[in-house]
């Protein structure tokens, strides 16, 4: 299935947005998900399905000093 992640164009399997967050090795880490212009709650991950030709923005927490 055809997906936009972060403004590209990527295939995916992934059927929700846990599936894609493990998919990219993010479990576990500081992170943030809009799909479609909304905010996902990380308890919501797992019920979000992913659709073709969802837009979805994945920003993760990078810590510094």
């Amino acid at each position: 299935m055809h997906i936009y992640l972060n403004g590209e164009s990527k295939n995916t399997t992934c059927h929700t947005l846990l599936d894609l967050i493990q998919e990219l090795a993010l479990d576990g880490k500081r992170f943030a998900v809009e799909h479609n212009e909304m905010i996902i709650s990380k308890s919501k991950l797992a019920q979000t399905l992913i659709c073709a030709e969802d837009h979805i923005e994945i920003i993760h927490a990078v810590g510094g000093g």
